[in-house]
């Protein structure tokens, strides 16, 4: 009788667990700040807040590409698209002129079966640092650290949550291998460069100052082990020395992060299925289990194909890459591994 109690036990807790937003949903938006002015209504602000969010999502996780599937869509349209939102740092009084701050959830299944709809691959980005070096070539010199204004100002233009660049510090070994390599410096194997970080995502970004109206800007990224190389050519348009070297920043920028994107995608017309079993201890240790794996979107619901009272043997329907799902799954502590032909796991 106590094994039966058992298993039920088992089947409540993964019927329950259905597609749950994690704490970590990529699909809200939060603190989108209006003015109330005029006559606007609380309605009439809060779609426009809907809007802004929506455009702020989209711009997050689509590729510019993909983002025009969507860009004629209507405010009925999207405020459908809306599972919940909040209203925060609004005035007693509702004075004309306050500031209103909106923190907006989008539903994550509506989302899905518009992109489904549409033919659209969105973004997840989960790692977000990305190791950068920037080099200056001017009047045939190269600079590496010192009298580089990209170095020294690039994480002061043009901020954006998706990535995090860092920038290594001044060491003797980088500046030996830019030295030696100069002349072919986008054939120098990057991980050779950031030895401490090979594992990492990693760029080098090699601008070149010619004194021209356009400049060109040579970029090699490695992103989830794979190389790509991009050239980018950037106009001038009549603007002094420095704000030209800050348009270079912004562009750059804007093109790693488009990358990145390119390589974390996620289609949600080809999901994958991952069969594994869990040894089974004690209920507290399913109910944990279950709880983590709440806070993983890329898993879209979980099927339980056989159980005893040692093992629950689940299918796990997922989205994106087998190594991202290893990934979330280590960061909420919990082990895959393939033993002998079987995927198996642990709790630590």
């Amino acid at each position: 009788m106590k094994i039966y109690k058992f298993i039920i036990f088992i089947l409540i807790v993964f019927l329950k667990t259905g597609n749950v937003l994690s704490d970590n949903n990529i699909f809200n938006v939060n603190n989108i700040e209006l003015q109330k002015k005029g006559k606007t209504t609380n309605d009439e602000l809060s779609g426009q807040a809907i809007k802004k969010g929506f455009k702020q999502l989209m711009e997050k996780i689509l590729l510019r590409e993909e983002y025009k599937k969507i860009s004629q869509l209507n405010h009925s349209q999207i405020k459908e698209l809306v599972s919940f939102y909040q209203v925060e740092n609004k005035t007693e009084d509702n004075n004309v002129g306050s500031k209103i701050s909106y923190n907006i959830s989008f539903d994550k299944d509506k989302l899905h079966d518009l992109f489904y709809k549409k033919g659209i691959s969105y973004s997840e980005i989960i790692d977000k640092e990305l190791f950068l070096l920037p080099i200056l070539k001017k009047d045939n010199q190269f600079f590496i650290y010192n009298q580089n204004f990209f170095y020294d100002k690039w994480n002061e233009v043009y901020s954006d949550e998706l990535l995090e660049f860092e920038l290594p510090l001044e060491n003797i070994e980088i500046i030996q291998k830019i030295n030696s390599n100069k002349n072919n410096l986008l054939n120098l194997e990057l991980r050779s460069l950031f030895e401490e970080y090979s594992g990492k995502n990693l760029a080098l970004v090699l601008i070149e100052d010619n004194n021209l109206d356009e400049e060109k800007v040579y970029l090699k990224t490695k992103i989830l082990g794979k190389n790509i190389l991009k050239n980018i050519v950037v106009k001038k348009n009549n603007l002094n020395k420095i704000d030209f070297y800050k348009k270079i920043i912004i562009d750059v920028k804007k093109e790693i992060i488009n990358i990145v994107k390119s390589q974390n995608l996620i289609d949600v017309r080809t999901p994958s299925f991952l069969n594994a079993h869990l040894s089974v201890n004690d209920k507290n240790s399913l109910v944990e289990f279950n709880k983590r794996l709440k806070k993983i979107d890329l898993i879209e619901n979980i099927y339980v194909q056989e159980l005893n009272n040692k093992n629950v043997f689940l299918k796990i329907k997922y989205l994106g890459k087998l190594e991202k799902i290893i990934k979330q799954l280590n960061d909420q502590k919990i082990i895959l591994k393939l033993i002998g032909d079987q995927w198996s796991l642990k709790i630590i």
